[in-house]
């Protein structure tokens, strides 16, 4: 699952560095909880948690089945 998962956040990063900011992988629990980290421009920024959960999270999980949730690690 975790090649799925990263492939997919491989085709979400362009849009997110066209804004200065990007995302990487940081783990996936076996529930299927992933875990990202938003750098640069989406550090921090108060859209962050709308680009989380409606963009990121949305995709993810129309792609990758399995994936139940995404969450932002500091």
């Amino acid at each position: 699952m975790k090649e799925k998962v990263q492939k997919v956040i491989d085709q979400i990063r362009p849009s997110l560095q066209a804004d200065g900011g990007d995302v990487e992988l940081v783990d996936i629990s076996p529930e299927g909880v992933v875990k990202v980290r938003l750098t640069g421009a989406c550090h921090g920024c108060p859209m962050s948690q709308m680009t989380l959960k409606m963009g990121i999270e949305k995709y993810l999980k129309k792609q990758v089945p399995e994936v139940k949730e995404v969450i932002s690690e500091s």
